[in-house]
């Protein structure tokens, strides 16, 4: 019945100390009104009744149900608590991931793009009220996963991704294109493209600084990464006769000035990851930087417990009254 019970009224609690002062003044008036003679044996006079040495417990009973209606003054209750929250800044994301051969590189454990896929799936399962999509591409690109809040679909669609449904080369400037077309029609008030890639512009019909001036045009932030150690990497290089990969040894190119620029006329900021912590890094960091405002209401509903309290006192007190006019009439 008092499992997680919290008190409206705690104040009354104060009251509890009259109860010492009420036993204290019982003692002495009983004291007091017990006359005393002296003889020289009480042979004769001795009444044995249990109800007589049983009398203190009707004041007993009272201060009991005394102590039960200071209690329900306190007013117990239990409270629960029940909460909704709504998205007052919803972000859309699409996320344009370079698929290209040099993705498969081993500066990265296990590769660049393996380790890619965990940490934007951990990015992903972080932002639980945005909608988010995916971009692939590497000599083209095409849209993996539309825009949406269905986390599940876009966790399984990341899965997916791997080297070798486009044709090989780095083709920035349509990933990121791409990614505008999703966003244009966008009603989100934030919209964001985080764009990974590890080489330079080999590829496509549109140039990335077009497609940089397309975003600005549409009003979509974008976020670039560049990924790889600095350096040489260990990079698929040939294919073995059972259709393996041979690795050797390869020059990281990255187009550092092309992703900073791009970044900066949209109003994102420019990444490198040169190992899988300094990723992780990164998609904290981005994380941090584009925050869903969320409302959140709380609705809490009471349910007072002082009712039993005062029902019990009031048996406690019919019981103390029925006792005094009974069995403990003739000695009261």
């Amino acid at each position: 019945m008092f499992e997680n019970i919290e008190f409206a009224n705690p104040e009354f609690f104060w009251l509890l100390l009259l109860l010492p002062l009420a036993l204290l003044w019982y003692f002495f008036k009983h004291k007091n009104e017990m006359a005393s003679l002296r003889i020289s044996s009480i042979k004769g006079f001795t009444v044995k009744s249990w109800a007589s040495k049983l009398k203190p417990v009707l004041f007993g009973i009272r201060l009991l149900a005394l102590a039960a209606i200071i209690t329900a003054l306190a007013r117990p209750q239990t409270e629960d608590i029940s909460t909704r929250t709504k998205t007052t800044k919803g972000i859309d994301i699409v996320m344009a991931i370079d698929v290209s051969s040099s993705m498969l590189a081993r500066d990265l454990k296990p590769d660049r793009l393996t380790a890619l896929k965990e940490v934007a799936a951990d990015f992903i399962e972080g932002r639980p009220n945005d909608r988010i999509g995916l971009v692939s591409y590497a000599a083209e690109s095409y849209t993996k996963t539309p825009i949406t809040s269905d986390k599940a679909i876009v966790l399984n669609s990341l899965e997916e991704i791997t080297y070798g449904v486009l044709e090989d080369g780095t083709a920035i400037g349509m990933g990121l294109a791409t990614s505008v077309n999703r966003l244009k029609e966008s009603k989100a008030i934030s919209k964001v493209i985080i764009l990974l890639t590890d080489g330079v512009n080999n590829s496509g019909f549109i140039e990335p600084r077009t497609a940089a001036d397309l975003a600005v045009e549409f009003g979509i932030k974008t976020y670039t990464i560049g990924i790889g150690t600095n350096g040489n990497a260990l990079s698929p290089i040939a294919y073995n006769r059972d259709g393996s990969y041979r690795y050797g040894m390869r020059q990281v190119e990255i187009d550092e000035e092309l992703l900073e620029e791009i970044a900066e006329v949209t109003g994102g900021k420019y990444f490198r990851a040169t190992d899988n912590e300094s990723l992780e890094a990164i998609y904290d960091e981005i994380n941090k930087l584009e925050k869903t405002e969320i409302e959140e209401f709380k609705y809490y509903k009471y349910e007072e417990k002082f009712r039993p309290l005062i029902f019990l006192a009031g048996i406690l007190l019919l019981l103390e009254w029925g006792l005094r006019n009974s069995i403990f009439k003739s000695f009261i």
